[in-house]
């Protein structure tokens, strides 16, 4: 039987051991079961108000893990959970959210015992354990890719503006500026703090040099394009597919619309990726966000898969 222990605070072998999971069900399904947001607190910690499931084997084995926020008096708790591909089917997803909705229960939340749970790809597994629970779709993100070997325009940019490189230890606080003026209404990319972009910053993906900034004539930022490389790990996640990039966030200045910075921003960020040699970018959108969805097909990106919020 499957032993289940809940802890506040995990030790380095714990984390690798968790990491190791999240690999063998990233290379099992093609998608990493755990958010960034997740992913980054358990290399780096920061996370003291988050709880954490460990389910081992007889023999100690970790063979499932679930990380639970209840810090959200009105939304309620926001967790997410990995299963090895090799103990599936027998239960143990099911033991391990019905014990996030008891701990969420106990916790005597406002929110009550409200759980949204995150699926990453959008499993059948995790399609049917949702239904078995009672879980509702709430939130849905998709996926979206493109070749870049397709042509990529030339980005044309306004009068006055250029693009050039994030400088680490200078443009932080502009950046947060703009990024969290850009996305006051989003639930992630909102209200980001100088500690949430140096998690960033220390992680072997980021590279300055991919990170465009779009600036006037007196260095004022106006938006931004912050690139990523997926990849033979080069995202410090033990991925092993063929390298990708990604448009990690790219946003404007609210002042600055109306300049097509958007577009513009976008393709010097695809034609950086390329020229590193990837052949692949990707993106997340919202999948009610028509208006952005409809400039990046314009753009040459095709939908390619689905994270789906369940909330129950």
């Amino acid at each position: 039987m499957t032993e289940l222990s809940w802890r506040t605070g995990l030790d380095e072998a714990e984390i690798r051991e968790v990491l190791a999971v999240v690999t063998a069900v990233t290379e099992a399904d093609g998608n990493a079961p755990l958010s960034e947001h997740v992913l980054l607190h358990l290399r780096h910690g920061g996370d003291d108000a988050a709880a954490h499931l460990l389910a081992r084997t007889a023999g100690g084995e970790l063979v499932g893990f679930a990380h639970l926020d209840v810090t959200d008096p009105v939304a309620g708790g926001a967790g997410e959970l990995a299963v090895h591909p090799e103990h599936r089917r027998a239960g143990l997803g099911t033991r391990i959210v019905s014990e996030m909705l008891g701990r969420m229960a106990a916790a005597r939340s406002p929110a009550g015992a409200r759980l949204r749970l995150w699926a990453h790809g959008e499993h059948p597994g995790a399609v049917a354990l949702a239904a078995r629970l009672g879980f509702a779709r709430s939130r849905v993100l998709w996926q979206l890719r493109r070749s870049l070997l397709a042509p990529l325009p030339v980005p044309e940019l306004a009068a006055g503006v250029r693009l050039r490189p994030f400088v680490v230890g200078a443009d932080e606080a502009e950046f947060l500026r703009v990024n969290n003026a850009a996305f006051a209404w989003h639930p992630e990319q909102g209200g980001w703090d100088l500690d949430q972009l140096k998690l960033r910053e220390a992680e072997p993906w980021f590279e300055p040099a991919g990170f465009l900034l779009a600036v006037d004539a007196a260095d004022r930022l106006l938006g931004f394009h912050w690139t990523k490389a997926h990849g033979h790990d080069t995202d410090g996640y033990g991925g092993d597919h063929e390298p990708i990039g990604e448009v990690y966030v790219l946003g404007v200045d609210p002042s600055a619309r109306g300049m097509r910075l958007g577009s513009a921003l976008t393709l010097a960020g695809l034609r950086h990726l390329r020229d590193r040699g990837l052949r692949q970018v990707m993106l997340y959108v919202e999948a009610d966000n028509e208006t952005a969805i409809q400039v990046y097909r314009g753009l040459g990106f095709t939908h390619w898969d689905t994270d789906v919020s369940y909330i129950c």
